[in-house]
């Protein structure tokens, strides 16, 4: 069994010293440094727009100032990793939801300014967008685990559900993991179940169980994170394991991870670099893999 040690935590801190964004250097103290929460929201911050959404490259590959609604995911998972589920801040992507969901209760999964800024090129839109399953699902499973209480919720719910009833559901990898966010925390926990049971096939059949396998793949890790949640029940123990080593494994020389997508302009590597190594030292602590 491969493992990590303190002084490998202390090789990824400062790989992100000197590569990464502030915002995932205080996720990164946050996690491994007892660091402060008020500073991690506070870094979180100037990403925000006053209509309450999320945009300032918050998500790398949207370089916009525009709110996006990928953005308020991320907006939305960092104040629960800072244990903010109350801030104010919660109830304005609530309202900035609002004022983006299509007929039937989703958002989309990026808005026509996509087109006004540089982006990343598979961010592409029609003029009018319909609501999808991702990110929707993912926004209702963040909210419903912060315990949250607007008006959006329960129409965006709703979506999620019509969804997955729908028999043809053949999810892409994100629209799998928004639906498992979704199932991992909406709180009718027999019908969650049920649902995972009736499209478990359909959500592991993006999933490449191979580790040494390039390009960009998603693998078990990226489903089940932690040893809890719906994605765990995915992957026998022996797959998880051989990724666990294959994680440690991949660490660069510099002491971070990477990502196997492509990095279509330059700034992207080190902030998708230093984000994914905050994720990559979470994961392999929770499953024991981090002896720091």
């Amino acid at each position: 069994m491969k493992t990590l040690d303190a002084s490998d935590l202390a090789r990824a801190e400062e790989f992100l010293r000197l590569n990464a964004r502030l915002i995932d250097r205080r996720r990164f103290a946050l996690h491994f440094r007892g660091g402060s929460a008020q500073a991690l929201v506070a870094a979180l911050r100037p990403y925000e727009n006053p209509d309450g959404g999320y945009g300032h490259a918050l998500e790398p590959d949207l370089r916009g100032e525009a709110s996006q609604p990928v953005p308020a995911q991320h907006a939305l998972e960092t104040l629960h990793e800072a244990g903010a589920d109350t801030d104010p801040a919660v109830r304005r992507i609530g309202d900035h939801l609002v004022s983006i969901t299509r007929p039937g209760g989703g958002v989309p999964f990026v808005l026509p300014e996509v087109r006004d800024a540089p982006h990343a090129p598979w961010w592409q839109t029609p003029d009018d967008p319909p609501g999808t399953i991702n990110p929707t699902a993912s926004l209702a499973g963040l909210l419903h685990l912060m315990g949250a209480d607007h008006p959006w919720l329960a129409p965006a719910t709703a979506f999620c559900w019509a969804h997955l009833e729908d028999e043809d559901v053949e999810p892409g990898p994100y629209d799998a993991l928004a639906i498992l966010t979704f199932l991992d925390h909406v709180p009718e926990r027999e019908r969650a179940g049920a649902a995972f049971e009736r499209v478990r096939a359909a959500l592991s059949a993006p999933v490449s169980l191979d580790p040494d396998a390039e390009g960009a793949q998603h693998f078990p890790l990226d489903f089940a994170p932690a040893p809890d949640g719906f994605g765990r029940r995915l992957f026998a123990d022996d797959v998880i394991e051989a990724h666990l080593d294959a994680l440690v494994e991949a660490r660069l020389d510099d002491g971070g991870w990477t990502v196997n997508f492509p990095f279509w302009t330059p700034v992207t590597e080190p902030e998708w670099r230093g984000y994914i190594t905050v994720e990559r030292l979470k994961t392999l602590r929770a499953y024991g893999r981090l002896k720091a």
